[in-house]
């Protein structure tokens, strides 16, 4: 059975699947060819001024993942969006790749909730 895998894109092995990276900003330091990507899905991330206001801050999460989910909800881009990850796990794993160093507290984690909460109806 396919899932949905939530992953730091600077991991150094990576499982196989289709590689979504969901950040508007490229990751630092990351060649193209090693990041290896199916989709860049920028359009999926946050609003600028949405990541600019949460800057990292732990703190401000809770926030954050209303605002967010919200911009999920009213983007013109969510529906093709879902429809290419769920057509991907028809295949493969998908992997929702992000480069935030923290791993609890962006927006690659509220994305796979909204995922899974979306997919698994």
């Amino acid at each position: 059975m396919t899932k949905i895998v939530l992953k730091r894109i600077y991991n150094k092995e990576l499982p196989a699947g289709y590689r979504i990276l969901v950040d508007r900003l490229w990751p630092r330091g990351m060649s193209k060819l090693r990041a290896n990507l199916d989709l860049w899905a920028k359009d999926i991330s946050p609003t600028p001024e949405l990541r600019k206001w949460f800057d990292h801050d732990p703190n401000k999460f809770p926030e954050f993942e209303k605002r967010y989910l919200s911009e999920i909800e009213n983007n013109d881009y969510t529906k093709e969006f879902v429809s290419t990850v769920i057509t991907a796990l028809k295949d493969q794993d998908v992997l929702i790749l992000y480069g935030a160093k923290d791993e609890e507290h962006n927006n690659a984690d509220v994305l796979i909730k909204y995922l899974n909460k979306v997919i698994n109806k």
